[in-house]
């Protein structure tokens, strides 16, 4: 009965963040989570930055520190919940706990802003001013030079990898965290693993980078985020299809997809990227700034169109589709699983 219950809070939880998004009288645990992190980051940086092997260490214990605060906070309410049988305050706090992982209406909404501010006839050098602030908030390259058509780019970019860090990776995860707790409520249940993927998440895209200090203190962190994602990314790939309306070539999509994906340094992000790209129908790669380096990522999709308002929209669609289908197939292995007769 608990295990049900959890079940229906988690769909509940999908429901909210749908609607609802992120409450602005809610203190999102990822702001926690960040504070955290850029604290002792800043502590090793400024006391220990010349030293490669502090720094490698430190980011070792930023990150299973991190990780392992998240975990024990999801754990204990995760057991006052089920030890007091379905305590009210225990699920409500599980209900918003869980609907704080996933960034759907957010991700979307603020990408969707950008695609429409750049596509308007009008644009002044106060518009692009404020045009590049949004879209600095959702990537970590450096866009204060970018063109708009580059500026249109990272925005795309960033919904379809973001879409598996913000979306897909937290709905398998705490998917998985819900069978867990048939077998015992001593395993990391949907709230511990919930809370640990998108501490995991934060980590990445907070020290998970290749240059200057970050190089040795986030290399803990960009490994662990590229082992738990691993699996969503791929699902992603295997299932995305299924919802567009290029099914029939099913196969083609998943080889050209996966060949052009796994090009790129991480083994996940180029995967998220390639199979939106080529359901949509859009060219991704090229040039960016990262901080003071110009980084140049291997193209994908050739043969694609230039992003646009009109692609956005698509793949924002094909993002609400998959996750419907997601929660489809997790309701009929939730019961296969729990009514086995």
């Amino acid at each position: 009965m608990a295990e049900i219950n959890l079940f229906l809070i988690f769909l509940g939880s999908i429901g909210f963040d749908l609607l609802i998004g992120d409450p602005r009288f809610f203190i999102h645990p990822v702001q926690i989570i960040g504070f955290y992190i850029k604290k002792i980051s800043d502590l090793f940086i400024k006391n220990c930055g010349e030293n490669k092997n502090i720094l490698f260490w430190g980011g070792f214990i930023i990150a299973i520190s991190t990780i392992g605060i998240s975990f024990s906070l999801g754990k204990l309410i995760e057991l006052s919940y089920m030890q007091s049988k379905n305590n009210l305050f225990s699920g409500f706090l599980i209900f918003l706990g869980l609907s704080s992982c996933f960034a759907t209406k957010g991700l979307i909404s603020s990408v969707k802003e950008i695609a429409e501010l750049i596509e308007r006839k009008e644009i002044n050098d106060k518009n692009e001013n404020a045009i590049k602030e949004k879209v600095q908030r959702i990537v970590s390259r450096d866009v204060r030079s970018s063109s708009m058509e580059h500026l249109m780019r990272s925005s795309t970019e960033s919904l379809a990898e973001n879409s598996v860090d913000g979306i897909f990776g937290p709905l398998f995860w705490i998917f998985i965290g819900i069978v867990l707790m048939k077998f015992s409520i001593f395993l990391p249940g949907p709230l511990s693993l919930g809370f640990s993927y998108k501490a995991i998440s934060t980590l990445d895209s907070m020290i998970g980078y290749k240059y200057d200090y970050f190089r040795y203190l986030g290399f803990f962190s960009a490994k662990i985020e590229d082992y738990f994602t691993f699996i969503p990314s791929r699902l992603v790939l295997l299932t995305l299809p299924l919802v567009s309306s290029k099914v029939n070539n099913y196969l083609s999509i998943i080889k050209n997809s996966y060949l052009d994906g796994k090009k790129y340094a991480s083994p996940n992000s180029g995967i998220s990227e390639a199979i939106f790209a080529y359901i949509s129908g859009i060219k991704l790669g090229g040039k960016s700034k990262y901080q003071n380096e110009i980084i140049e990522k291997p193209i994908i999709n050739s043969n694609g169109d230039f992003c646009n308002r009109e692609k956005i929209k698509l793949i924002c669609q094909l993002i609400l589709r998959l996750q419907f289908l997601w929660i489809i197939i997790f309701i009929l292995i939730f019961f296969i699983i729990f009514n086995p007769n």
